[in-house]
């Protein structure tokens, strides 16, 4: 656990606070981005109101009730647990209860604002039945890849170390539909067994400089360099749709300050002709 306690300890906890005449106004509890089970919210309600009543028996009287953050980014994904715990703040805590209920929801708002490409360094065959059952096997006679990227746990992917990934890797180049999938792994380029991105996947054979792209990396994605000199933080490219750019245009936002970084196209992203900006943007 990264912070916080059980419910077995909190009336221990409440104790030593009133002990220490320590004010306590609150509880927060907080759900891993991860997690897939919407249902684990009603747990955390019920245990908050628990620790409510916990705290009002030994003479606190708390006013705020902090649900967290994990919010991915995806509206479904919010909607979803408002379905779950709107009816249950009713009951646990009503309008009118003195209690005021707050979230943090960074994760949703600046999720989508980034994607993340990465490239493949180094590329290793093994057995695939060396692969745990993680997903489905393609065959014990063929082949699985241990493929190696420029980037990992001690980059973008630092929040690997405490939270599964919430993102699932894309193959940039175009294959055919009929093109044979293998089992495969990715990992980060610190030869680090900490250093596991994904666990097992079903991926076409990718070759070394080929580029994997991840969607909604834009939480707990840029964090203080890392203690391993060699590794570079990822350049950050500016990227707008054509209806956007055009807009902008029309508005008259054409200042060099403002427009230069919008100039700048990684090589992984192949723009069509019809596709390019005109000269004169």
């Amino acid at each position: 656990m990264k912070f916080g306690t059980t419910l077995k300890n909190c009336r221990h906890l409440l104790e030593c606070a009133k002990e220490l005449d320590v004010q306590v106004i609150g509880v927060k509890f907080h759900v891993s981005s991860a997690c897939k089970e919407s249902q684990v919210y009603v747990h955390a309600l019920s245990d908050a109101r628990c620790v409510f009543d916990m705290a009002g028996e030994i003479g606190f009287t708390m006013n705020m009730l902090d649900i967290g953050g994990g919010f991915t980014g995806t509206e479904f994904q919010l909607e979803e647990v408002n379905h779950v715990i709107s009816p249950l703040l009713d009951i646990y805590f009503p309008e009118g209860s003195g209690v005021k209920i707050i979230s943090e929801p960074g994760s949703y708002y600046v999720s989508s604002a980034f994607t993340l490409a990465v490239n493949i360094i180094a590329k290793k065959v093994v057995e695939n039945d060396k692969f745990s059952s993680g997903v489905e096997k393609t065959g014990s006679d063929e082949p699985a890849f241990m493929y190696y990227m420029n980037d990992g746990v001690y980059g973008s992917f630092a929040s690997k170390l405490s939270e599964d990934l919430n993102t699932i890797p894309e193959v940039h180049k175009k294959y055919k539909e009929d093109e044979p999938l293998f089992t495969s792994s990715l990992w980060g380029p610190s030869c680090d067994e900490l250093d596991q991105i994904v666990e097992s996947c079903l991926l076409p054979e990718l070759n070394v400089g080929d580029w994997l792209i991840f969607d909604n990396m834009g939480a707990d994605s840029f964090h203080e360099p890392s203690a391993f000199n060699d590794f570079q933080r990822p350049a950050i490219y500016y990227m707008m749709s054509f209806s956007d750019w055009y807009e902008m245009q029309d508005a008259g936002i054409t200042s060099d300050a403002m427009m230069k970084n919008f100039f700048f196209v990684p090589s992984c992203i192949q723009l069509t002709q019809e596709d390019s900006f005109s000269t004169e943007a």
